[in-house]
């Protein structure tokens, strides 16, 4: 049972219960409409994560499933392997994530370097010089700061997991993506 209830949305402003009316029906969703000024902002923040980086949508996952595991976001990992799955990366790359196994055949170059950084980034305050460099290497300048934003992001999200004790929803995959898109079109 989460460690706060779940707003009832008949008690929430006007323009929280119309947000929540148009996304997917999620627990971490709810609990965020808790705070009613940051519920907008932080949900276009993760729309543009979600719809409209440079980062490719399969190295944003790869981060994000990292994130979820070295979180211990059982709640973002379920979510996000959904995701992972509808956007084609293949199970034995998760598995990898999983096992902290960069080293994995199943993970391309790209890959391992973007999770060794990742999991610098995650849990030190700094990433070491060789890791930096293996990244700076592959991606460009604007795809290291969108994912240092994906780390960022998804870290905040999972802390509002795992301390508030929100429940596991039914993976939803790749229709949250979708719904991210129309909403940052004009």
């Amino acid at each position: 049972m989460a460690r706060l209830p779940y707003p009832e949305p008949e008690t929430l402003p006007q323009q929280c219960q119309e947000i929540l009316d148009a996304l997917p029906d999620l627990n971490i969703f709810h609990m965020l409409a808790h705070a009613e000024t940051a519920l907008a902002p932080s949900l276009e923040l993760g729309g543009t994560i979600l719809s409209r980086l440079e980062l490719d949508p399969v190295s944003r996952e790869l981060v994000i499933l990292l994130v979820a595991k070295l979180s211990e976001a059982d709640y973002e990992w379920v979510q996000h392997v959904g995701i992972a799955e509808a956007i084609g990366i293949p199970g034995e790359s998760v598995a990898a994530i999983e096992r902290a196994d960069f080293d994995s055949p199943a993970l391309d170059e790209r890959s391992r370097a973007l999770l060794r950084f990742t999991e610098q980034a995650t849990t030190d305050p700094r990433v070491s010089n060789e890791t930096f460099a293996n990244l700076r290497a592959l991606f460009s300048p604007r795809e290291i700061v969108e994912t240092l934003m994906v780390i960022g992001y998804y870290l905040m999200l999972a802390r509002v997991m795992t301390v508030l004790d929100i429940e596991l929803d039914e993976a939803i995959g790749s229709r949250v993506i979708r719904e991210a898109e129309h909403r940052q079109q004009p």
